[in-house]
């Protein structure tokens, strides 16, 4: 059995029955002669198929009266894979509210967003997930009330608003449906068996992710583009561990957060990643979390994407000397577009530089110092007002990004994970100086888009050349075609294959260019 097999009830006990991780999140197991629900790798005796039911989501387990397992916490699985590559209706609700934008706006500024009616969306998602906006935002509120009750010695009263519960009646009558335990009795349980911060808005987790992932790769990529002040790569000097630290601005405040890769010679499916966050609002923690996922991409499912990749003539040796290569998404869609105008058709040391003086200039400055970070990236509104003195860049891609900034802070063009990439695609478009690699550069990571190709792309072509094939634009789209729908992370394979571990010098292209996949070759 395969990820990217149909799934029935038969296939999905088969998982269950071999504890397959793999699917972890993808679905949710109930047994009727427990009243429990769980991971499809949850360690306890395979149940008896005749008792099984299996749900798409937790809260549609909860929603028929199922609590959470105590022994494999089924919500601390990654995301489903879905929600990365879906572009309907369901699939962009899905990641508004892992976002958080039910407990801030709730189900009508939910369904604003999207551009249905509140009754549409409920009907949507009860009829394919089985639960509707608001039991699903219940769910992430009971995992964040569970995590804030294990991992801090906050009080209960501040645990019930800060997880987004409007009362501590609510969060009480939650946690006991979910959890069949009191907020305190939750909170002993893992007295002696998990470390916890004892000061408030220092939380310590994991990201849980599926298969195997390559922290290089990405620690890679977000060194190489870190911009000073806001964000950096460090590297234990005793454990050889490194890690990305980074400002988050968030709804309600912001965040320094710290997420470990893993160690040198540790195995590439250990299934999480050691976090940090120190809030300045704990009510922001599920939105850092979900961000966080996001830019490691964690719910993604390595298992379909190497194993066509994998087979491909071109790809295959990279994917099999190199497994888990993920496609990096961002914390804050809107800093993404200001840095990819900003790497148009220069190197990325260039472009890293200028966004380091734009958030010297325009970004707000943390009241602390966290080591090397310092500061906020400004925001859209911000830019969107620079003096044109501060932009040193031609003439025509200053107006770019001024035009871009101005539209991204009236909300001309949203970038959230609600939007419909299409039509974000074709309103970015539709501004002057943005073209198809700003654009295919932004769906792939602002949006999630697992599936974009850039053709034009200097480290795509120097990649294909390196592996024996042509690099024009045209051979690179024809080659291209075979590894949908996961071409985003074919771009990553090809740019990864040029790009050096950090500290050592990539290799050049025409006039001095770096190779690695950061040059916007393609863009206007």
């Amino acid at each position: 059995m395969t990820e990217t097999e149909t799934l029935t009830d038969d296939t999905r006990y088969r998982a269950v029955d071999s504890r397959d991780a793999r699917f972890d999140g993808v679905f949710f197991t109930a047994v009727r002669s427990t009243g429990i629900y769980c991971r499809p790798s949850c360690p306890a005796v395979t149940p008896k198929r005749v008792n099984c039911t299996f749900y798409p989501t937790a809260a549609a387990a909860q929603g028929a009266g199922y609590r959470a397992c105590r022994r494999c916490r089924p919500d601390s699985v990654p995301g489903s894979p879905e929600w990365n590559h879906r572009a309907d209706l369901v699939g962009r609700a899905m990641r508004l509210i892992g976002d958080g934008v039910v407990d801030r706006e709730g189900v009508s500024g939910l369904a604003d967003r999207l551009g249905y009616s509140a009754r549409q969306v409920q009907r949507q998602l009860s009829a394919e997930l089985g639960a509707g906006p608001i039991a699903l935002a219940r769910a992430q509120r009971a995992q964040t009330a569970r995590l804030l009750l294990q991992t801090t010695q906050l009080p209960v009263t501040e645990i019930a608003f800060a997880a987004g519960f409007s009362s501590v009646r609510q969060f009480n009558d939650t946690v006991r449906e979910v959890y069949d335990r009191t907020p305190s009795g939750l909170r002993a349980e893992a007295n002696g068996h998990r470390p916890g911060t004892a000061t408030a808005g220092q939380i310590g987790l994991r990201l849980a992710y599926r298969g195997a992932l390559d922290s290089d790769h990405l620690l890679d990529f977000l060194a190489l583009r870190a911009v000073p002040g806001v964000e950096e790569v460090v590297t234990d000097g005793a454990s050889g561990v490194r890690t990305y630290r980074r400002t988050l601005a968030l709804p309600y405040g912001h965040a320094v957060a710290e997420v470990d890769g893993l160690a040198p010679g540790e195995r590439p499916d250990r299934g999480w990643l050691d976090c940090r966050l120190q809030l300045t609002d704990l009510r922001d923690l599920t939105t850092a979390v979900h961000r966080l996922r996001a830019l490691f991409d964690l719910d993604a499912d390595p298992g379909a994407v190497d194993g066509q990749l994998g087979a491909d003539p071109v790809l295959g040796e990279l994917v099999r000397s190199r497994p888990g290569v993920r496609s990096p998404g961002h914390v804050d869609p809107h800093e993404l577009a200001v840095r990819a105008v900003l790497g148009q058709q220069v190197t990325v040391a260039a472009a890293r530089t200028l966004a380091g003086r734009l958030a010297e200039k325009y970004g707000a400055p943390l009241a602390e110092p966290s080591g090397g970070l310092r500061l906020l990236f400004p925001t859209a509104a911000a830019l969107a007002g620079a003096a044109p003195e501060d932009l040193a860049m031609p003439d025509a891609r200053k107006r770019a990004l001024r035009g871009l900034c101005a539209a991204l802070a009236d909300g001309t063009v949203r970038l959230d994970g609600g939007v419909d990439r299409e039509e974000a695609a074709a309103e970015l478009l539709a501004l002057p100086g943005i073209g198809p690699w700003t654009v295919g550069y932004l769906r792939m990571r602002a949006l999630a888009d697992p599936d974009v190709f850039l053709p034009s792309d200097i480290g795509v072509k120097h990649g294909l050349l390196r592996l024996g094939h042509p690099g024009d634009p045209k051979s690179a789209a024809v080659a291209g075609a075979a590894w949908a729908p996961w071409r985003s992370y074919a771009v990553h394979r090809l740019w990864a294959s040029l790009t050096p571990p950090v500290g050592e010098n990539p290799p050049k292209g025409k006039r001095g260019k770096t190779v690695d996949g950061a040059s916007g070759s393609g863009s206007a």
